[in-house]
């Protein structure tokens, strides 16, 4: 019989439930795969509420995979805000190990859309901005009385929902944390995705919440540049250095996404608001972590270079018709007085 953690017993999920769900994990409804196995939407029953789920079957076949799996559990349990992915439950049933989440991904990852023309620059502040607020809220929150470094964050872990808000999923390797002892060094090997990991990983033999703001910050130019943290195939195939030498030598201009200059070369706020971003960006890849800020002045310098985004904002085109139709009409109506 399978041994279930009991402070996790109330969110077991039978797996008939899960299979139903899936429709007995039909290849039709794979959507992805994670790195513990494939994912399946499926639509569940839970509560006399029928909800659209996601479920991340792990994948046995290479043995492993246990302990990530009950630290997803683990942390998703205890974490609750919009930005992140909410638990529904999981089953660990007849050697089937699954975690059931809220299907948030309707517009798949971040991953993407980094290179999606439609996605305005006050749509990338407002991703950018809903990420920061969730990484200081698994840094900072006092309510759960540790902290959180995440160790996974990277634009294939950040999922756009039907609106595009982002919700920060991957929690797999996550380490719980003291909170007065965030910026102390946790004894690990190199976690995470190549093109984000801490270059100061290798010096102190761990990691810190500091890791967690120089992969953020790879994401943030990810975001700005329209292209992954690594191309295998590509001359500079590492995007941090690339934007370090461009933005230190003042050409940061040369390597942005197309679409961003267009809208920068009109809107002069949304170059102010640019720098803001830039900046922040930059000083998240500093190499020594000390350089690098914390999430809460993060959020601040975000948040201001949307505010200034959103102070200028071309005017929908049926709006600019109504306004000077309006003021013609008023115009011959003053003639005729």
């Amino acid at each position: 019989m399978t041994t279930t953690i009991a402070k996790f017993a109330h969110l077991q999920i039978p797996l008939e439930d899960v299979v139903k769900a899936t429709d007995n994990f039909h290849d039709d409804n794979i959507i992805g795969r994670g790195g513990l196995g494939h994912i399946y939407k499926g639509q569940l029953q839970r509560s006399g509420e029928l909800i659209t789920i996601s479920a991340l079957r792990l994948d046995r076949k290479h043995g492993g995979g246990v302990v990530e799996f009950w630290t997803e559990v683990s942390m998703l349990s205890d974490l609750k805000h919009p930005n992140i992915v909410s638990i529904v439950g999981f089953c660990d049933d007849k050697h089937e190990k699954i975690i059931v989440t809220t299907y948030e991904a309707k517009n798949g990852s971040l991953k993407e859309h980094l290179s999606n023309p439609n996605l305005t620059w006050t749509q990338r502040l407002k991703i950018c901005v809903g990420v920061a607020r969730a990484l200081s809220y698994l840094h900072y929150d006092q309510r759960r009385g540790y902290g959180v470094i995440h160790l996974n964050v990277n634009s294939s872990t950040i999922l756009l929902d039907e609106n595009r808000e982002p919700k920060l999923s991957g929690f797999k390797v996550s380490i719980k944390q003291s909170p007065n002892r965030m910026d102390q060094v946790v004894l690990s090997e190199p976690i995470g995705t190549i093109g984000y990991l801490d270059p100061e990983i290798g010096k102190t033999k761990g990691v810190t919440c500091k890791s967690d703001i120089y992969a953020f910050g790879v994401v943030l130019f990810e975001i700005l540049c329209g292209r992954r943290a690594y191309i295998s195939n590509n001359a500079n195939r590492l995007l941090a250095p690339l934007v370090m030498q461009h933005y230190e030598n003042e050409t940061l201009p040369d390597i942005l996404h197309p679409t961003l200059m267009n809208q920068m070369s009109r809107y002069q706020i949304s170059v102010r608001s640019l720098r803001i971003y830039s900046e922040t960006a930059y000083s998240c890849l500093k190499e020594e972590r000390s350089h690098r800020p914390h999430m809460l002045s993060i959020v601040d310098e975000l948040e201001k270079a949307l505010e200034k985004a959103l102070k200028f904002q071309p005017l929908p085109k049926n709006f600019v018709r109504f306004f000077f139709c309006f003021f013609f009409l008023l115009f011959c109506f003053s003639v005729r007085l």
